[in-house]
C-alpha cells in the first residue's frame, strides 16, 4: 500500500523533496498529489515547472536538487511514484476503499490546513486528507507558516482532535547541522517519525550534551 504525499502551496518544497526521497529509499510506494498553488511555489523556489504531461521528468529533476539549489545532488529513482492531478476528484485516493497506509502533507499551507479541518475537499489533496481521517489512517500535517494566527491555531487543534499529527516545520540544531540540507532533513525525518517510516535523515538525541558539536 502506498503513502499519499500531498504538496501544498506553502514555502518549503525542499521538505517535500526530502520526504519523497526518504520514502522511496525505504522502499515505500508513493501516491503524489501536487496542488496548483504548490506549482507556483516550486517554480519560485527551484525554477522547475511541474507539468502533468511530463511529471516524471520534472519530479526527477526536483528530487535530484539539493536544498541549496544545486542540481544533480541526489540520484533518485521515481518509478515507485504514482501521480494524481490535484483536480482529479475521481482519483484513487479520493475514496476510502482505495488502499493506502496514510497521508503526509508537506509542506502544509494554512489554506490546506483550513480546508482539511473544515472538510472542504475543494481539491484532491484536501479530499484525500479527509478520507485519511475518516478511515482512521495516519495523517501527518507539516505546517509551514509563521506567525500563526488564532484561526489557524484552532484549525490545527481541530486536526489534532480528529487524529492527525501536526508537525511544525521547525528545524532543531542539536543534531549538529552544518548545512541547509541537514536542517531540511531534520524536519523531513520528524515527519517520517510520525508516520513510523524508518530513515537515517538526522542524528537522534542520545542524552549526551555536546553530541551535536562538530568535532565531538
Amino acid at each position: 500500500m502506498p503513502w499519499i504525499v500531498g504538496v501544498s502551496g506553502a514555502s518549503g518544497t525542499p521538505y517535500a523533496a526530502a520526504v519523497l526521497r526518504a520514502l522511496l529509499e525505504a522502499g515505500e510506494a508513493v501516491d503524489l498529489v501536487v496542488s496548483r498553488a504548490s506549482r507556483l511555489t516550486l517554480l519560485d523556489e527551484t525554477g522547475i515547472a511541474f507539468r502533468d504531461a511530463h511529471w516524471q521528468d520534472d519530479l526527477r529533476q526536483w528530487l535530484a536538487r539539493g536544498a541549496d539549489g544545486k542540481p544533480g545532488t541526489f540520484d533518485v529513482d521515481v518509478s515507485g511514484v504514482r501521480y494524481w492531478t490535484a483536480g482529479d476528484l475521481a482519483a484513487g485516493p479520493s475514496s476510502g476503499s482505495y488502499p493506502a497506509k496514510g497521508m503526509l502533507i508537506v509542506p502544509a499551507s494554512t489554506a490546506s490546513v483550513a480546508g482539511v479541518a473544515l472538510g472542504l475537499s475543494k481539491d484532491l489533496l484536501q479530499r484525500a486528507a479527509s478520507v485519511t481521517l475518516k478511515e482512521r489512517r495516519t495523517l501527518v500535517v507539516a505546517v509551514r507558516e509563521t506567525p500563526l494566527n488564532g484561526q489557524t491555531l484552532r484549525h490545527l487543534v481541530a486536526l489534532d482532535d480528529a487524529g492527525a499529527t501536526v508537525v511544525p516545520a521547525s528545524p532543531a540544531f542539536y543534531a549538529g547541522a552544518t548545512h541547509i540540507q541537514d536542517l531540511v532533513d531534520f524536519v523531513a525525518g520528524r515527519v517520517l517519525d510520525a508516520a513510523g517510516v524508518a530513515h537515517g535523515l538526522y542524528r537522534r538525541w542520545k542524552g549526551e550534551l555536546g553530541g551535536g558539536t562538530p568535532g565531538m
